[in-house]
């Protein structure tokens, strides 16, 4: 399976950079990097990592006539029911984006050296995946819809993953990944709403502009189930224009495309402050295998995420990097979690 995924993920992005769109219509491109390392940490969630392409708005999309795609009308139609409502009838339409990405998350328990299970501590796990996602946002609100389908286990070649980068880093081999959770075929539907509530300037500091940005949503799959809640406020001069900037949850990949130059400013950085708070049904990370016996501890139903970082554009470019806090996963965890998560996007028009 794992043979699969390379080839099928670029065969759908080179597909989709051949379809016509409009020459003002750039393709995004994300590079999504988490690690503990920035926190001095080698444990739990211990790295993660996603490429993705979000496309134009799909209006953009022309044959040689200038007429749209039947696809476009047949995919808009389908997935109106997740389009956000217009502001006002004299609003601007709805924009639509599609959203392939590919990825692969890591799992380990705290002890390195130790070779059978630990009951008190979680089983070794690897996720490896594809995403296909659809954007539908107006001014104020966007909808993330996204499904991620991919395996679980030696599969997911995260053990291989892992003694590359220690053995080009120095750190020890962790010696228990004979232990992890099985192969096993998963999937992730993930819906998350979020809208933003207008910019308040202050003259006094140069009219230094602040933003809140609100969110909710939730996840269904043996990957994991939960209702999310949380926002997102943000400080600096000429805010870019989209919906804040995300850590590695499914619907991370927020930057619709034409927002990530403002031609008022070339270079630009902003501070920010985000939470998410989640009550959790079900982690194949923590629960273990769906359907075969694995190792497993009892999760904790109520986790949170806070993280504070920087971020900055220039012209095409866009980055950012947070530091991430997140609260107790299971019963007999130790200690809270924290890692470092950095991004990078570009933007391009074929």
């Amino acid at each position: 399976m794992p043979k699969f995924y390379l080839p099928f993920f670029f065969s759908l992005l080179l597909c989709a950079n051949s379809a016509l769109a409009q020459d003002d219509a750039p393709w995004s491109f994300n590079f999504f990097l988490e690690n503990d390392l920035f926190a001095n940490t080698d444990l739990n969630y211990t790295n993660g990592l996603r490429l993705s392409s979000i496309s134009p708005e799909l209006d953009s999309f022309q044959d040689q006539n200038g007429l749209k795609y039947p696809w476009v009308e047949k995919l808009s139609g389908m997935l109106e029911f997740v389009h956000p409502e217009p502001a006002n009838p004299d609003a601007d339409p709805v924009k639509k984006n599609i959203v392939i990405s590919f990825g692969q998350l890591m799992f380990t328990p705290a002890d390195d050296n130790r070779v059978t299970l630990d009951p008190n501590d979680r089983p070794y796990a690897g996720y490896l995946y594809l995403g296909l996602g659809y954007h539908a946002s107006t001014s104020t609100t966007l909808h993330s819809t996204e499904f991620n389908f991919g395996v679980v286990g030696p599969a997911a070649l995260t053990r291989q993953s892992q003694k590359l980068v220690h053995r080009i880093r120095g750190p020890d081999q962790f010696q228990g990944w004979h232990n992890q959770l099985k192969n096993e075929a998963v999937f992730q539907l993930i819906f998350e709403r979020k809208k933003k509530h207008g910019t308040i300037q202050a003259p006094l500091f140069n009219n230094l502009e602040i933003e809140v940005i609100t969110h909710w949503g939730g996840s269904l799959g043996n990957v994991a189930s939960y209702i999310n809640d949380g926002g997102e406020i943000r400080t600096g001069w000429d805010l870019p224009n989209d919906f804040g900037t995300s850590t590695l949850r499914p619907d991370g990949d927020n930057n619709t495309p034409g927002n990530i130059q403002n031609n008022n400013s070339p270079f630009r950085l902003h501070l920010f402050l985000s939470l998410d708070g989640r009550v959790v049904g079900n982690n194949i990370f923590l629960d273990g295998n769906t359907f075969k016996s694995s190792h497993s501890v009892h999760l904790k139903n109520s986790v949170a995420d806070i993280s504070a970082g920087i971020s900055g554009t220039w012209k095409k470019f866009r980055f950012s990097y947070a530091q991430i806090y997140r609260t107790r996963e299971f019963q007999k965890q130790t200690d809270p979690q924290e890692c470092g998560s950095f991004s990078f996007s570009y933007r391009h028009q074929f």
